[in-house]
């Protein structure tokens, strides 16, 4: 999207799409792209998806940060695309890199990553950590604040 009015989904009714591929990452400027890095964190400590198998949920603790060039996701529309994956059927790092790959051709941001902290299926918690390249210089990053499993909430 080339700038705020051509937005389709804030400020108006919209509905989660069917399936991640259909949904809309919409995007807006950001004008601050050729200072120093800034760092912006989404967290959806809710997302879910279907085991691809048995048709089971699964859920997760998103953690994505990147650092923006020209473009920020509008976060109505990175909600929407995340709901899109709530009857979607893939395995935990299928699901977490198709994410972070939507995200950087919508916004091309100069570096991005991402931490996905499944809950257990089986016994077994599955972290999945994806990243564009190696982290900008100077770059201030927090620590993503997901425990190790322990009953993770």
């Amino acid at each position: 999207m080339s700038d705020i009015a051509s937005l389709t989904q804030l400020g108006a009714e919209a509905r989660p799409a069917g399936r991640p591929e259909d949904a809309v990452l919409e995007t807006v400027p950001f004008g601050h792209g050729d200072g120093p890095p800034t760092l912006v964190r989404l967290t959806a400590p809710e997302f879910t998806s279907l085991c691809p198998v048995t048709g089971q949920p699964d859920f997760a603790h998103l953690v994505v940060d990147y650092v923006p060039d020209r473009r920020l996701v509008e976060s109505k529309s990175f909600k929407l695309f995340l709901v899109s994956y709530r009857n979607h059927g893939a395995f935990h790092e299928d699901c977490t890199v198709s994410i972070a790959k939507r995200l950087v051709v919508a916004m091309e941001p100069r570096w991005l990553r991402i931490g996905a902290y499944w809950y257990p299926r089986g016994g077994i918690p599955i972290d999945v950590f994806w990243q564009t390249g190696t982290t900008p210089d100077g770059l201030f990053i927090p620590d993503q604040g997901v425990p190790p499993y322990r009953g993770r909430g």
